[in-house]
């Protein structure tokens, strides 16, 4: 028990030697107390030196004022300048077809040749009642005078003499709508008849169209019809031909907005050389109305976030995240509304790595060589 409590003491007298020596080398050391201190100062120091070397690498841009055009886009339809399909105005055979598929013809060019046997009789029958009443009213126009005929025998005799060259006129009508001809030059569709076949009226036997100059029609909102006019021009492109642009102008607008879309429709003329549209195509339609002076970035610039448009600008060597409004967009640029002034500089390259107040190392942007 005695050895138990001589320990116990022993042990209390260490601690409290090593207790007052630890103040001892305090009170006499005191002045390295601010080492500590000297130390954290260096390290914020080396820290800040690190962030600055660890700025962003970013390549930037200036927003610059471009003149562009204000742009209308629209889906229309191609129409044929001229178009008609080819029918006989009454029941009878065809004798013979005088055009191939898809050829090319002349205005006033034969096209199909029907069963004529009949018009040529009844033409035959017309003049032979014409040549007599004829005769008959010269004869009567020569005894008028001598009172052989009277005035109301001789104006009877007139008037038959003018019906019988009324049926002979109505006999070869008959007789030239055997011959079915087209009515304008153009290019001629599918042939629909063999020789041989009963046509009847309304029945198509082809179709007709004038190409060389193409209707196209397409719908405008009624709100821009104040900046739409006859003469504006136009270019078009088909899914077709997309490599391919074609220049019009429109031709007119249409008097009246239709009340279930609110539209109005515009009809432009392109000339179609090379036969590239065709009656029924799809065309997307680009209608330049005005031109002005815009600023204008590179797309890849924007940051969207929902509904909403942002850029980084670089101000000092550091980012600020600042809204823009946007307007049309062209392959690869966009138009700035509101939100950036000419000359900023913006951050095309990085923006996914950079957030508000980095600090960044900026790359300028090198235009491509024209």
């Amino acid at each position: 028990m005695t050895d138990t409590r001589n320990i116990i003491t022993a042990a209390s007298v260490i601690v409290a030697l090593l207790t007052g020596g630890w103040a001892i080398y305090q009170t006499r050391h005191g002045g390295n107390r601010e080492a500590p201190v000297a130390m954290g100062a260096s390290a914020g120091a080396g820290a800040r030196a690190q962030g600055a070397a660890a700025a962003v690498s970013v390549v930037t841009d200036e927003v610059r004022s471009e003149r562009v055009s204000r742009e209308l886009q629209a889906l229309g339809t191609a129409v044929a300048n001229e178009s008609v399909n080819i029918t006989s105005k009454s029941s009878n055979l065809v004798m013979a077809v005088h055009f191939q598929d898809g050829q090319t013809v002349k205005r006033g060019q034969a096209l199909v040749s029907l069963d004529d046997a009949q018009a040529r009789a009844d033409l035959a029958e017309a003049s032979a009642a014409l040549t007599e009443s004829t005769s008959q009213y010269a004869r009567a126009r020569d005894l008028l005078s001598t009172r052989v005929v009277s005035q109301s025998q001789y104006e009877q005799l007139e008037a038959t003499m003018k019906a019988n060259q009324a049926r002979v006129d109505a006999a070869q009508a008959r007789l030239g709508d055997t011959v079915i001809r087209a009515p304008f030059a153009g290019r001629v569709g599918l042939r629909r008849v063999s020789v041989g076949s009963l046509v009847n009226p309304g029945a198509v036997i082809t179709t007709l169209d004038d190409t060389s100059v193409m209707k196209v029609d397409f719908a405008v909102p009624e709100n821009q019809l104040g900046s739409l006019r006859s003469g504006l021009d136009i270019t078009a492109r088909t899914a077709a031909h997309p490599d391919r642009e074609l220049a019009g102008r429109v031709l007119t607008i249409d008097s009246r907005i239709d009340p279930a879309t609110r539209s109005v429709t515009v009809r432009a003329l392109v000339p179609n050389e090379g036969g590239l549209l065709r009656p029924g195509m799809y065309v997307n339609v680009s209608l330049a109305r005005e031109e002005y002076d815009a600023l204008v970035i590179p797309e890849e610039a924007l940051v969207p976030e929902q509904s909403r448009q942002y850029v980084f600008v670089v101000e000092d060597g550091r980012v600020a995240r600042r809204e823009v409004q946007i307007g049309r967009r062209t392959p690869g640029r966009v138009e700035v509304v509101s939100g950036l002034a000419q000359g900023e500089r913006i951050v095309i390259e990085g923006t996914q790595k950079v957030r508000e107040g980095s600090t960044v190392a900026e790359a300028v942007n090198q235009p491509a060589s024209t």
